[in-house]
């Protein structure tokens, strides 16, 4: 159960912060530079420090943040949205001292980063009375977590079907079974994206929810900001396909990135998988002496089906939320070399390039600059009848 001052603070999160922050967010979006935030709401920029920073104080006072884990990550969503409100309003004052503290006090007992991820937003955002938390009312914002949390919840179907196949092995015929039900899920998830971009408004994120996402300092580091992959499911199925692995300096630099961002039951589940042969290799060790075996074939193109799935997933987060939410607008009002513009830190090129290499190893296409799938993946092809 959570204190009477972690009630509050949740309270007042799900209530006047959200009336707050879109006051302001429709106000920027009014102004002819819509990122410009200075000089802009000031008696609601106070009330946010004022009335949050009131609330954290009593929680870091009370000195009682043991009520179990659900609570204190619960507890640090809310102080991590209050710090991440003000560091998008940039407003800074001695109350975030006391966010700090108490952010970094729950962040070490709980083994997760000192601000909000993505699940305080989406796989583990608690509704109350049909509404879950948000750091705005606007519309945009409801579709970008309503279909970010289907999403994150349609890889965690596909990956836990997968972990399944492990132990039973791809010749066992209810490893066609599991196969089938992770392509069902990918397939939730394409389908998933393509309304959520299809609905969303281009400008109304870009301005109004992706700003909540920016990196910002908690103590004496900078951490980045959350991001919708930030869970295991995803890179589950990336390492069981085998379209990743987990000795490869590139994709193992994204696991360690992404560890603290996820909560510790998430990253236990990664830890294991990054042991465990892939299903591709499998695939590949069986294919000289059992190619002819109809459980071969049958699994193999439920496999191969598997595979395709997860890169057109990939390869339409890339074209289409990357490119025409992110780098088209950024590009078109001269925003592109802002050092402050992306959530995950590096200028939106370097970002662009590292998210063209994860989308070009899932869907196992050929590159010269690094190693991927794509002939193993053209070899087990070739083997199908």
């Amino acid at each position: 159960m959570s204190t009477a001052n972690a009630l509050r603070l949740d309270s007042w999160i799900r209530g006047e912060f959200r009336e707050l922050n879109t006051e302001l967010e429709n106000a920027y979006f009014q102004r002819e530079d819509r990122a410009d935030v200075t000089q802009i709401g000031d008696e609601a920029k106070l009330e946010i420090l004022a009335r949050g920073g009131e609330l954290v104080a009593a929680l870091l006072a009370e000195g009682n943040t043991d009520e179990g884990f659900e609570a204190g990550f619960s507890l640090l969503g809310d102080v991590g949205l209050f710090m991440a409100a003000c560091r998008r309003h940039e407003i800074d004052d001695p109350p975030m001292r006391a966010a700090h503290a108490l952010a970094m006090q729950l962040g070490a007992s709980l083994g997760v980063a000192p601000r909000f991820a993505s699940a305080h937003l989406e796989t583990h955002n608690r509704a109350v009375d049909g509404t879950y938390k948000t750091f705005t009312t606007l519309e945009a914002e409801r579709l970008f977590l309503d279909y970010n949390t289907r999403g994150a919840l349609g890889y965690i179907r596909a990956a836990e079907a997968l972990r399944h196949c492990i132990p039973l092995g791809v010749s066992h015929p209810v490893a066609a079974d599991m196969l089938r039900a992770a392509a069902e899920a990918l397939r939730d998830v394409w389908a998933s994206n393509a309304e959520l971009f299809e609905s969303l408004d281009v400008d109304r994120f870009f301005y109004s929810v992706r700003p909540y996402y920016k990196p910002h300092q908690v103590g004496l580091r900078e951490y980045r900001g959350a991001n919708a992959g930030d869970f295991a499911g995803i890179n589950v199925i990336d390492l069981l396909l085998g379209l990743c692995r987990a000795d490869s300096p590139y994709y193992s630099q994204i696991l360690v990135d992404k560890f603290l961002f996820m909560r510790p039951d998430d990253q236990l589940v990664l830890r294991d998988c990054m042991r465990l042969p892939s299903l591709m290799d499998e695939f590949l060790a069986a294919l000289p002496k059992y190619r002819d075996r109809d459980w071969f074939q049958r699994n193999l193109k439920l496999f191969l089906e598997v595979c395709d799935l997860h890169g057109q997933t990939a390869v339409q987060h890339h074209e289409q939320l990357v490119a025409r939410f992110i780098e088209a607008p950024a590009g078109r009002d001269a925003m592109s070399s802002r050092a402050d513009l992306t959530a995950s830190g590096p200028p939106l090129p370097v970002l662009l390039d590292a998210l063209q290499k994860l989308a070009d190893l899932r869907a196992a296409r050929p590159r010269v600059d690094m190693l991927t799938r794509h002939d193993d993946v053209m070899r087990l092809r070739e083997a199908l009848q």
